[in-house]
């Protein structure tokens, strides 16, 4: 049984790094053959490689085809495949060039690493599964930073240079069962270094957190990529998990988020013989309507209710030592702390970045009271009031504070971090006429800190967990109930979710700072959607602008906006009664 099937939907992809002429040459002097008819004839080239710092101690063989037509001048395509050559891809690739059905494209097939032994009559340790089955960007940065710079060096029988194009638009990279899985983390993790991806029998599986993908393709907004999957019903059924369900389940949440994608089933088992059938297929597939970009997926229906088709992050501000305390006042203006360097920014209409005060005082999280007065954890250890024409008082003094979030009847509500990380982590309730109590003990590490849009509940991010707790908010400025409540999604190269900033717009959402961008909840505790920022970092975030649907997140040394759909519940404003969660 071989059922093709073609989804208009885009996923994250598996790709072969094909170097294709970034130009789209597919002719030159070197295209010459004996016979016409027959495609010119490639070669292969093999070369080790020993020099890893991502994967210290590694040795490995590759092997690079370079194709007839590729003229040694004009960047080409590439395509990266794992575990060395597979599919007979040096002749599919002769043939698929020869008839213009995919552009010049130099493969790279790349074994994975192994660490000799230290001894005689010892094992090497076997990485394979490591670098491969393994989430993270770690592969992708070996590809990049070290295997493809080795691969320019080289040059062919006949002395023409390895020139690639370095554009994701012109990479494909793919492989069988861990190489699959490997292949797609790769164009996951980076998909603007590689859009297409090629996946036979892919191990999508509780190895070392693959299981995870079919959940994360769903949620994670969409990216440029593009896929074909392959696999067969008698594929593997073991610990880890059913090979054959989780290809379908990934398949179906690729189509779910709108990807494009295409698959390939069949009744094979664990082996290479249905994934070399369809692998021309699958290539010609992959590079169709080259040059042209691959664009992003729609996205589930939950990220399109949040949101603007075509509205992405915007650069506000950059070169910053440390940015955090991003906050919006009444009127929607913005603001943010560059806590390194002790000041604070307006954000201006059109989205720059103008400085507030030339000296916050080592200001970090902060948020807007009734009054108008921007309230500020400052590094002195000091909770200050800053008035609009740049004073300030001390609220609260004798510890250092971390985030802030104000209702509307005054009432301040503070972190304070176990900071040395052997003390316990307090929240205080410091009343509107400066009554200072500490009101929660012991979590890991008290950070983020935001009401529920009707001002009954407060949330607290616990950084060094996966958890946001929730609170009762009671008359005195008392906590009750306290149950750890929001489930955070967790990256697999860290402990924790990073949780950290949050906020929550009219609807009853909270939006979460954490580590694998901005984590989007819904009122039940459920992560809906997450929404990563350009340079993959983010410490706070606030919701604010003249229509109050502006996102703006401080991600390290910068800061960066993006308009929404949804709107901003500010907490020192009249509470709002959002709708009830769907349960």
């Amino acid at each position: 049984m071989n059922n093709m099937n073609n989804s208009s939907q885009r996923l994250p992809c598996i790709v072969f790094l094909t170097a294709v002429a970034a130009i789209g040459v597919f002719g030159s002097p070197h295209a010459m053959a004996d016979d016409p008819l027959l495609p010119p004839k490639g070669e292969v080239l093999k070369f080790s490689f020993a020099k890893s710092t991502v994967y210290p101690g590694t040795v490995r063989d590759y092997w690079i085809y370079v194709p007839r037509q590729f003229d040694g001048t004009s960047p080409a395509c590439v395509h990266v495949n794992q575990d060395g050559i597979q599919y007979d891809a040096p002749a599919v690739f002769d043939r698929l060039i020869h008839e213009q059905k995919m552009p010049v494209t130099i493969g790279v097939f790349v074994m994975p690493g192994r660490v000799p032994a230290t001894a005689p009559h010892a094992l090497d340790r076997f990485n394979r599964s490591y670098e491969y089955d393994g989430l993270g960007d770690d592969y992708a940065r070996f590809l990049l930073k070290e295997l493809l710079p080795d691969v320019e060096t080289r040059k062919a029988s006949d002395g023409r240079a390895i020139v690639l194009s370095h554009q994701g638009n012109d990479r494909s990279i793919g492989g069988s069962s861990s190489g699959a899985i490997c292949a797609f983390t790769a164009a996951w993790e980076r998909p603007t270094e590689f859009s297409r991806v090629f996946s036979a029998i892919g191990t999508y599986v509780g190895l070392r957190g693959g299981h995870s993908y079919s959940t994360l393709v769903r949620k994670v907004e969409p990216k440029p990529l593009r896929i074909f999957l392959e696999d067969g019903s008698n594929d593997l059924n073991l610990y880890g998990g059913d090979w054959w369900m989780a290809n379908q389940a990934m398949q179906r949440s690729l189509a779910f988020a709108g990807y494009d994608t295409k698959y390939a089933w069949g009744d094979g088992g664990h082996n290479g013989k249905h994934a070399t059938e369809v692998f021309p297929e699958a290539m010609e597939w992959l590079w169709k309507d080259w040059p042209q970009p691959i664009a992003a997926g729609r996205g589930s229906p939950q990220l399109q209710e949040i949101l603007i088709p075509g509205e992405e992050w915007k650069l506000v501000g950059e070169g910053y030592a440390f940015t955090e305390g991003p906050a919006a006042n009444a009127k929607g203006d913005l603001f943010f702390n560059d806590v390194g360097k002790s000041k604070t920014y307006r954000v201006t209409p059109d989205g720059k970045a103008t400085e507030w005060l030339a000296d916050s005082k080592k200001g970090d999280g902060q948020n807007f009271a009734p009054d108008g007065r921007l309230i500020a954890a400052s590094g002195d250890h000091a909770i200050l009031g800053w008035s609009q024409d740049g004073m300030s008082e001390r609220i609260a003094d004798g510890f250092r504070g971390n985030d802030i979030v104000v209702n509307a009847e005054g009432r301040i509500f503070v972190t304070e971090p176990a900071w040395d990380g052997t003390s316990l982590s307090k929240i205080h309730s410091i009343s509107p006429t400066g009554e200072d109590r500490i009101v929660d003990t012991g979590l890991k590490f008290s950070n983020g800190i935001c009401l529920s849009p009707d001002q009954r509940l407060l949330y607290v991010a616990d950084s060094r967990t996966h958890w946001v707790w929730s609170y009762s908010v009671e008359s005195d400025g008392t906590l009750s109930n306290k149950q750890r409540y929001y489930h955070l999604h967790v990256p697999d190269t860290a402990d924790d979710s990073g949780a950290d900033g949050m906020r929550v717009d009219r609807d009853g959402r909270l939006y979460v700072a954490t580590r694998m961008g901005v984590q989007i909840c819904d009122q039940a505790g459920r992560v809906l959607c997450i929404v990563p920022t350009p340079n993959g970092r983010v410490s706070n975030i606030a919701l604010g602008g003249k229509d109050f649907d502006t996102l703006l997140a401080t991600c390290g040394d910068k800061v960066y906006m993006r308009k929404l759909k949804a709107k901003a519940a500010l907490s020192f404003l009249p509470p709002i009664l959002p709708p009830a969660p769907k349960l």
